[in-house]
């Protein structure tokens, strides 16, 4: 059992606190808000810090779960790696392909593990995908299409993930980030973006879209999109010459074949947060190979950055490789 300490409890860092049990064991929480926290704290036993001093010196902790604002990401990395923690943190990783560069190679030096929050990747309908692309069942891979939409506009009106500094290019920190790295994970590193953000006002309420034309490194073809005002919506399709195959949600995928009728296939639901916390927990207890690859990691945040300087600019943008 690995002892950890989640560092933010707003609504994703409780859900993180919430979805453990298995081979990660929370005990500490360091949230600035101690008064807004201490509730939830109590009923999950977890002692409760207002900053991060005492966490990073305490050696029964092993591993520290970032779900902080993004901007704070590259210096919380730094500071775990240098107290030898492991460290999980939330996507996006870094706002800039500099940034995330420092946190892998710091975490590399100092030996400890790092992971990062693309639980989608943990999703059932996910997995089987990606077993069929490995097994050559599509053919030559030849296109992706992906698409990642919350229903959180009206639910989120305030707070730090609306701040442009936060959440550059509308969904994109949010779901859309899901859809990209989704892409990535079938097809590899993007070596070229053409994005758009349409928004619609009036503000507060973030009514926006994302939409983005991807070419890989590998020389396939992408595209994806996100909106922030529309139900929870999660479609990835990848296209071969042999055949199509489409995730449609946590535990459905449509396969489709010439000359045949298109096959549907269903998978019993799991939790994909408690998954990936375990996966996170072997890498530190037995030294497991990654959920994800650290050149899977910086792929996705050189395309998000690619994809931000698109959006800023109107611009095509080259991506540099991983």
């Amino acid at each position: 059992m690995i002892e950890a300490a989640i560092f933010g409890l707003g609504r994703w860092g409780r859900s993180l606190v919430e979805a453990a049990g298995g081979a990660l064991r929370f005990t500490h929480a360091v949230e600035p808000d101690t008064a807004g926290a201490r509730g939830f704290a109590a009923r999950h036993g977890l002692a409760l810090h207002a900053g991060a001093e005492a966490v990073l010196a305490d050696p029964a902790i092993r591993a520290v779960v970032l779900a902080t604002p993004h901007s704070l990401h590259h210096q919380q990395v730094l500071a775990a790696a240098a107290a030898g923690k492991a460290v999980f943190c939330e996507k996006p990783l870094a706002l800039t392909a500099a940034d995330a560069r420092a946190m892998l190679t710091a975490c590399r030096a100092a030996g400890v593990p790092m992971a990062v929050g693309h639980n989608r990747r943990f999703w059932p309908a996910m997995r089987a995908l990606r077993a069929l692309i490995a097994d050559g069942a599509l053919g030559q891979l030849l296109h992706v299409e992906a698409h990642n939409s919350n229903l959180n506009s009206d639910a989120v009106t305030g707070g730090w993930r609306l701040a442009p500094g936060e959440s550059p290019a509308g969904g994109m920190t949010g779901a859309g980030l899901h859809a990209l790295d989704a892409c990535i994970g079938l097809f590899g590193p993007v070596r070229r973006v053409t994005a758009r953000l349409l928004t619609h006002p009036p503000a507060p309420a973030p009514r926006d879209s994302v939409s983005v034309l991807l070419e890989f490194a590998n020389g396939t073809s992408g595209l994806m999109a996100t909106i922030r005002a529309t139900p929870l919506f999660l479609r990835v399709h990848a296209f071969g010459t042999l055949a199509s195959a489409e995730v449609l949600g946590e535990t459905e995928l449509v396969l489709r074949r010439a000359s045949a009728p298109p096959e549907t296939r269903r998978f019993a639901p799991e939790d994909a947060l408690r998954a990936e916390l375990d996966a996170f927990a072997a890498q530190v207890e037995t030294g497991a190979p990654p959920a994800i690859a650290e050149r899977d990691i910086l792929a996705t945040v050189l395309g998000f950055e690619a994809v931000v300087r698109s959006v800023e600019t109107g611009t095509t943008i080259d991506c540099d490789a991983p």
